[in-house]
């Protein structure tokens, strides 16, 4: 127990009494400096009455049962509850239950969250004025720019510190006065700009753009752009709205389980709260309790903040070598292996290096936000998958992965070529079988094929794992009246009037109806049953990828899995794919935001109607915002989503949504999944996946405080979800600095990791965003060109970065296509496994006429000369008799192979 706290970060005390002052004492929180801790007081010997006992001990054995897996609760805390449940210590027992009520147990929380209620208005025409301004100007933006490619994201962190000198402004301009319009009061300036009118920018700042634009526009777009079908403004309203908002009526489902308990802890917000307190509270810092730092938060923000800014100028454009330091693959730029095992663009990064934010905390967010069992967990997965198995399987021979990059997210040909997915479609962007077989199957390059395996067995797991792990707390919760009051913030709230759950309940029914309007008023092709099972995926799966997220900080997306079963439901409707995509996987996504902005206003002590109204109305104004943009940029950008548009508007986003749909919807996954097709082994991940938390689960109860307790089967798989695009030098950099600051400086400099950890990070990852935006702006929106040197040209000039590290190209003569047709000639399951019965070896036994006959219709169509078929019998050199061997066949038909072969399998 004690090895595997020192090796995983968790120290130990001496006592259990030193563990219960590490709660309470104001000494131990770091924050303490600037208020940002208030000791209420623990209950004392003197204090005990037998009532205060019994109730105790209840609690005691009451929290030890919800938090027996609790990865993010110390394990010294962790051990000394189960302690305490056991030996009836009455007064450890009620100096705990004190401990647990006066302040968060995790010191992640109590190092960015105040333990008390400042009281200040929330509710005010500032706040709401700020707010819906920079709504605006952030939706507009975002809508924009997704179209461009590269494109830029206006985060919600910019939004936060936008606002605050702007709230500043505010406060010294308006007058300090009341208004009247008939019955309704209110003042334009009601004091100082304070941190809960922050908060409600900020949270609609989150609720309109926090994870971009609206999922729907790349729908929207994909029809307008690619299939050419444009369905008016009335259903771009209903599924935009309907879209982006019935997930906040299951959100009010979700809060008893998600926002209320102690344990739910969405590390996220406590880089918004930090950055809270940081603008709006300038103390000085207390040396003693910061490892001897002496310096205030707001100005190690500040610096920081410049830092970043300055330095991204060296990797984003002066020297962009620094992007990827994969300094290997300069010694051999064209060196396919070399590139391939160290490459961070299409290589699998054994020597991972970047000096590059971008590609730090880009896709998962910043590493140090989550807590160390969750980056340890995900490089679990990505050493396992991504570096041992990809690696195995790459270079085994097997299948046709020697023609394709390692790691890319791009779907091949069998030429090798990009997959043209407009060769397999009727002019009324329906599916055709016959150019399907005519063309080619679908190939995935190493790790995407991977990726799907990975993301079924996530998806299988996370279900298992939440039943076996939390199964009994969500239970408890469901049947409560209430939801518990384990830790102070909620005891907080309780003044404030919560939203009734029919207001979550009417919205659910609105955004519903405006579900079904838009499948059945408009040629969807998506029926209603359809609709249904996709609502229904996002109701099941909520609650355990929302408590993922709440306790790692890690997304478990569901749109493989709604791509899978819509693919087999409804085959050939590529537009119905897309509706239920967006319906299945973004009502999920949008309910979880909205629980994790809820929890935000929960730390900060918002009402929590005000908060729902924010939410709301801000998401509401923003469909509206960016639908005009939109509807803009379509009517009024020439060539916009065309590939040689020539200020980039090349809709990147949503030509991906397209091909996605012609390759779920109309090929769909039967073709590519199915036994007897190329990945069909990659289904029997579904049951890696539900089997794995079992074994995790039996060996955490037989070893309940060893390293096994901590490993989380859903993260292990879906932890490097964004892998492909993502690289695995993304995941392992990440990984790198997670280490360093969640384990190795939050174990040996505790004061400074609870005082600046989360300060950091706001800071480079605003820094990193504020001058990303003003180059785009200032140097690429205008087509200026980097500087040209070694760091700029040669540097990126390796088959890695250049996308060309293949270890065999189709189309060199046809010695490759030729080897790999003896190869077919020879093995009935490769034949097989693409579909190709005409290689079959009964064929072959049965001499040229059995064999022709699979070919002839292709060879008179093709309009070949006499002289161009395969020799008779009777001109086959002396010895070699017909089908006595497979290279004499494999010659004697070279009309087959010069003409049948490359069409139909050149891989």
């Amino acid at each position: 127990m004690g090895s595997f706290a020192k090796r995983f970060g968790f120290r130990r005390s001496n006592t259990a009494r030193a563990n219960v002052a590490t709660l309470t004492s104001p000494d131990s929180n770091s924050n303490s400096g600037d208020s940002v801790e208030k000791n209420g007081g623990v209950s004392t010997a003197h204090q005990i009455t037998e009532e205060t006992a019994l109730e105790a001990q209840k609690k005691v054995k009451a929290l030890e049962r919800k938090h027996r897996w609790d990865p993010n609760l110390p394990a010294d805390t962790l051990e000394d509850l189960d302690e305490t449940a056991h030996t009836h210590n009455l007064q450890h027992e009620v100096s705990l239950v004190g401990a647990f009520e006066e302040n968060s147990p995790y010191p992640e929380v109590r190092a960015a969250v105040r333990n008390y209620d400042e009281e200040a208005p929330a509710n005010t025409v500032r706040a709401w004025t700020i707010g819906l301004t920079l709504t605006t100007l952030g939706s507009g933006m975002n809508m924009l720019f997704s179209m461009r490619s590269p494109s830029i994201q206006i985060s919600s962190l910019v939004i936060q510190l936008i606002a605050w000198p702007i709230g500043i402004a505010w406060q010294s301009v308006f007058p300090n006065r009341q208004f009247r319009i008939g019955k309704l009061k209110f003042n334009l300036n009601p004091g100082p700009f304070n941190m809960k009118e922050h908060t409600i920018i900020v949270v609609m700042a989150n609720a309109a753009y926090g994870a971009g634009q609206a999922y729907s526009t790349d729908t929207l777009i994909a029809q307008r752009a690619f299939y050419g079908q444009n369905l008016g403004w009335g259903f771009a309203i209903m599924l935009t709205l309907s879209t982006q908002m019935i997930g906040y009526g299951l959100a009010g489902v979700l809060r008893r389980f998600l926002v209320k308990p102690a344990a739910m802890i969405f590390p996220f917000t406590l880089v918004n709260t930090s950055l809270f307190y940081t603008l709006h509270d300038h103390s000085p810092t207390d040396p003693t309790k910061s490892n001897g730092w002496r310096i205030s938060r707001y100005r190690l923000f500040l610096f920081v903040f410049l830092g970043s800014f300055v330095w991204y100028w060296f990797p984003g454009w002066i020297a962009q070598f620094l992007q990827v330091f994969a300094f290997v693959t300069w010694i051999k730029p064209n060196n396919v292996i070399v590139n391939q095992l160290f490459g961070g663009v299409t290589g699998v990064s054994l020597i991972p290096i970047t000096f590059d934010w971008t590609y730090i905390s880009a896709y998962i967010f910043s590493p140090l936000i989550p807590p160390w069992h969750a980056i340890a967990n995900t490089l679990i997965g990505m050493v396992i998958f991504f570096w041992i198995t990809a690696i195995s399987i790459h270079y085994s021979g097997h299948g046709w992965n020697a023609y394709l990059p390692m790691s890319d997210s791009n779907s091949y040909d069998n030429t090798g070529s990009i997959y043209n997915v407009t060769r397999i479609l009727t002019p009324d962007y329906l599916f055709d079988e016959a150019k399907y077989k005519a063309y080619s199957p679908l190939f995935l390059s190493t790790t995407f094929s991977l990726s799907y395996g990975l993301s079924f067995a996530g998806i299988a797991a996370v279900l298992v794992h939440t039943a076996l792990f939390h199964g009994r707390e969500i239970y408890d919760r469901a049947k409560a009246s209430k939801a518990d009051e384990e830790d102070v913030h909620t005891r907080l709230m309780r003044k404030y009037p919560e939203a009734p759950d029919w207001w979550y309940a009417v919205l659910m029914l609105i955004m519903l109806a405006f579900c079904f309007g838009t499948i059945y008023g408009y040629e969807t092709h998506l029926t209603g049953w359809a609709l249904i099972i996709a609502l229904l995926i996002a109701v099941i799966w909520a609650i355990p990828i929302g408590m993922i997220k709440a306790i790692t900080n890690i997304d478990i997306g569901l749109n493989v899995f709604t791509e899978f079963i819509i693919g087999y439901m409804q085959p050939g409707r590529p537009v119905a794919m897309m509706l239920f995509k967006t319906y299945g996987y973004i009502t999920m996504v949008q309910a979880v935001y909205f629980i994790q902005d809820l929890k935000l206003g929960h730390y900060m002590k918002v009402p929590p109607r005000t908060m729902f109204m924010a939410q709301v109305i801000a998401t509401l104004w923003s469909c509206f915002v960016q639908l005009g943009v939109m509807n803009w940029a379509l009517g009024t950008i020439t060539e916009i989503c065309s590939r040689t548009q020539t200020s980039h508007f090349t809709c990147p986003q949503a030509r991906v949504f397209f091909n996605a749909s012609i390759i779920w919807g109309a090929i769909g996954p039967g073709r590519i999944f199915s036994p007897g097709q190329i990945y069909s082994s990659l289904l029997y991940f579904w049951l890696v996946g539900a089997f794995t938390p079992v074994i995790f689960y039996l060996a955490a109860r037989r070893w309940p405080r060893s390293n096994l307790r901590y490993l989380s089967a859903p993260i292990i798989f879906s932890g490097t979800g964004y892998l492909p695009p993502a690289t695995p030098l993304n995941y392992l950099s990440w990984g790198a600095v997670g280490w360093l600051f969640g384990k190795l400086i939050k174990n040996r400099y505790r004061g400074w990791w609870m005082r600046f950890n989360y300060i950091t990070s706001a800071g480079l990852d605003i820094g990193l965003a504020i001058c990303t935006i003003v180059i785009f702006l200032t140097l690429q929106l205008t087509n200026q060109t980097p500087p040209q040197w070694w760091g700029n040209v040669q540097a990126l000039n390796t088959t890695d970065i250049q996308g060309t590290a293949v270890q065999k190209v189709v189309g060199d003569g046809m010695r490759a296509v030729e080897e790999d047709f003896v190869g077919y000639l020879k093995s009935d399951s490769q034949s097989q496994s693409v579909g190709l019965d005409m290689f079959d070896r009964r064929n072959l036994s049965n001499g040229s006429g059995a064999f022709m006959s699979k070919f002839q219709p292709a060879i008179v169509s093709s309009g070949l000369e006499t002289s161009k078929k395969p020799t008779s019998r009777k001109e086959e050199p002396e010895g070699h008799a017909s089908g006595s061997s497979d290279e004499t066949l494999v010659r004697s038909y070279e009309v087959v192979l010069n003409y049948e072969i490359p069409r139909r399998l050149r891989l």
